[in-house]
């Protein structure tokens, strides 16, 4: 089986299910299915929702076991959270959360942060805004 596809691989428009087959009858079933919030979730939001689950919301243990920081794990939260659309827009403001290392030194490389910003949003994840 393939996942299931989130938008429209020719105009980006929103996809929804028409058919559902049963695998054990092979009944089939017509009409406009709509699909939960977690379709719409990245696989590796996926995987550390996963983990996250098993281990009863222990970001401790998400850490140990991903073999990331807890303020990494705490980040990866974070952006699960804002995929599913659970955060508050207050929750978000002046905020935005890196998922990788690479989208740090993309900033960096391109001058959008300096040295010592970069290592602050290593440090903690997170990268405040100005508010200018």
């Amino acid at each position: 089986m393939h996942d299931i596809l989130k938008n429209c691989p020719v105009c980006g428009g929103r996809l929804f299910a028409t058919s559902l087959k049963c695998l054990n009858c092979k009944s089939t079933f017509q009409g406009r299915f709509s699909l939960n919030e977690f379709t719409t979730l990245s696989q590796d939001a996926l995987n550390f929702l996963r983990v996250y689950l098993k281990n009863r919301g222990n970001l401790s243990k998400v850490a140990e076991i991903m073999n990331i920081s807890y303020p990494t794990a705490h980040v990866w939260f974070s952006n699960v959270l804002k995929q599913l659309g659970y955060l508050q827009p207050s929750e978000q403001v002046g905020e935005t959360f890196y998922v990788n290392v690479a989208d740090v030194l993309e900033d960096l490389e391109n001058g959008d942060i300096n040295f010592q910003e970069a290592l602050n949003v290593l440090k903690t994840g997170k990268k405040r805004r100005d508010s200018s």
